[in-house]
C-alpha cells in the first residue's frame, strides 16, 4: 500500500508540535490536527494552538476551522477527516501527517465509530441542564458507578465527554466503553502511529511551565473574551473552567461560607493563583489519563522524548 498516514499522539504538553513539524517536513506534507479544542477559533491560548511560526512553516487542517458555537463530534471529525486525507492522496501525497491529543478523535478517524447509538436529544437536554446546575462532578460520579472504565480513560474534567457517556450508558443500561470493542472499519491506507512520552517528572515539569506561559500570554483575557460562551460544550474544559469559577467568586456569585477543608471537591477558586495551581493539577492529571487511554494499543510505537 503506497498511501501512509503517520499519526503523531502522546499526552499533553510532550512536544507533539515540533516533533510532527519535523515529520511534515520531511515527508513534504501538511499537518492534520486531531486535537478537539483546536479546531476552534475562540480558543487559541488555552488550547496551545502552534504559534504563528509554526502554522507558516507547514500548513495545518482544522486549526481554528470551526466555531464554539457548533456541536462538533468525534463522528463529525471521522467524516471531514477522511475525505480531507483522501483529498490529499489524490492531489499526489504519499505520507501524511496527523498530531494531536484527542485519543477519541484518533480512534474515530482510525476505527470509525458509526456503532456508537444515536443521540436521545431530550436525555442529553436534561444531563446538561445537570452539568449546568449541579456541575460535572455529580455527573462523573454517576458515569463512575456506571462505566468505571470509561471513568478512567475519557476526560472527565470535560463536561462535554461526560454528558455523552452517561447518556449512552443511560439509553442502553450497557457501559459506554462497550461500544468500543465493535469491528474496525477498513482504510484504504497505511497507519502507523507514533507516541511521544517523556519521563513524568519532566512532562509534569513541561504542563506546570505551559500553564504560567499561557497565564502570560492572556489566558485570562481569553477566557473573559468567550466567557458568554461558558455553556457550550466546547468551554466545559481544563483551562477555562478554573479561570470561570475565579469570575464566579470575583463577581459575589459564589462565596466560601459552609465550606472547610473536608467539604468535597476544591471549593470556591477565590484567586489567580489558585486558579493556575488547579489547571495545572488538572492537566497532570489528564495527561495521566491519556496515557491511561493509549496503553491498550498495541499499535502504537512508543518514543521517548
Amino acid at each position: 500500500m503506497n498511501r501512509k498516514l503517520i499519526i503523531i499522539l502522546g499526552p499533553t504538553a510532550v512536544g507533539k508540535t515540533d516533533y510532527s513539524i519535523e515529520m511534515a517536513l520531511k515527508y513534504d506534507s501538511p499537518i492534520i490536527s486531531c486535537d478537539s479544542r483546536q479546531i476552534y477559533k475562540e480558543m487559541s491560548i488555552g488550547t496551545a494552538v502552534p504559534s504563528a511560526e509554526h502554522l507558516a512553516a507547514v500548513q495545518h487542517y482544522f486549526i481554528h476551522s470551526h466555531t464554539v458555537t457548533e456541536l462538533y463530534t468525534a463522528g463529525k471529525y471521522e467524516v471531514e477527516a477522511l475525505d480531507l486525507i483522501n483529498k490529499l492522496f489524490d492531489q499526489g501525497h504519499e505520507t501524511l501527517v496527523m498530531a494531536g491529543g484527542s485519543g477519541f478523535y484518533v480512534d474515530a478517524l482510525v476505527n470509525g465509530l458509526d456503532d456508537f447509538p444515536s443521540a436521545d436529544l431530550k436525555l442529553r437536554d436534561e444531563l446538561m441542564r445537570r452539568l449546568k446546575e449541579e456541575g460535572v462532578e455529580e455527573l462523573r460520579l454517576e458515569l463512575k458507578a456506571l462505566d468505571p472504565e470509561s471513568y478512567e480513560t475519557i476526560d472527565i474534567a470535560n463536561g462535554q465527554r461526560v454528558v455523552r457517556a452517561l447518556e449512552v450508558c443511560l439509553m442502553t443500561g450497557k457501559p459506554f466503553s462497550s461500544f468500543k470493542t465493535a469491528e474496525k472499519k477498513a482504510r484504504d491506507f497505511e497507519i502507523e502511529k507514533i507516541g511521544l512520552t517523556r519521563p513524568r517528572e519532566v512532562l509534569y515539569d513541561r504542563i506546570n511551565r505551559r500553564v504560567l506561559q499561557m497565564i502570560d500570554e492572556g489566558l485570562v483575557d481569553e477566557v473573559r473574551s468567550v466567557e458568554q460562551y461558558r455553556e457550550l460544550a466546547a468551554l466545559q474544559t481544563v483551562g477555562y473552567k478554573e479561570i470561570f469559577d475565579w469570575f464566579d467568586y470575583q463577581n459575589g456569585l459564589v462565596s466560601t461560607e459552609g465550606w472547610g477543608p473536608t467539604s468535597p471537591g476544591d471549593g470556591p477558586v477565590t484567586s489567580l493563583d489558585r486558579a493556575i495551581e488547579l489547571i495545572q493539577r488538572n492537566t497532570r492529571h489528564y495527561a495521566k489519563r491519556q496515557l491511561s487511554y493509549w496503553k491498550r494499543d498495541k499499535d502504537i510505537k512508543w518514543l521517548e522524548l
